[in-house]
């Protein structure tokens, strides 16, 4: 049993990465497919809609900083703090990298045909980056208490 307890410990360690990282690849992905059209439908302001295409990226970096901080011997004390910490932000920050490239497929999508409405619509974008942010940052505080 404590087998068991130690591996889910390990998988909240690795968890906040890799969901993370795999939120960002698809969020990406769906918002570069949008850009990719949108670069031969337009003539110009190609270079926002592949900036706008890696915005999802942000949440593979807030998986590693809380992947740092949560870096602790595993022990039987702390792994369920570990698991519970690190599955629970990573499944956050993997659907919030999900759907900020939703956000930001539609953002080119509009802008393509509409230019002058690009400021105005990243902001559905920024608001799913903004809850990505907070369960990053209760993460970090959380994790102070677990036992080391």
């Amino acid at each position: 049993m404590d087998n068991l307890i130690l591996a889910l410990g390990w998988a909240g360690l690795y968890g906040p990465m890799a969901l993370g990282a795999i939120g960002s690849m698809i969020g990406c992905a769906l918002a570069g497919q949008a850009a990719c059209g949108a670069l031969l439908e337009t003539e110009s302001g190609h270079g926002r809609f592949i900036g706008i295409s890696a915005m999802p990226s942000s949440q593979a970096i807030y998986g590693i900083v809380v992947m740092f901080a949560l870096n602790r011997p595993v022990t039987v004390d702390n792994a369920g703090g570990l698991f519970g910490i690190g599955i629970l932000v990573g499944l956050a920050l993997m659907f919030s990298g999900i759907w900020q490239g939703k956000c930001c497929a539609s953002v080119i999508n509009v802008s393509k045909i509409r230019p002058e409405v690009f400021g105005m619509s990243i902001a559905p974008a920024a608001i799913v980056e903004g809850f990505a942010v907070f369960a990053f940052i209760f993460a970090l505080v959380i994790s102070a208490g677990i036992p080391a």
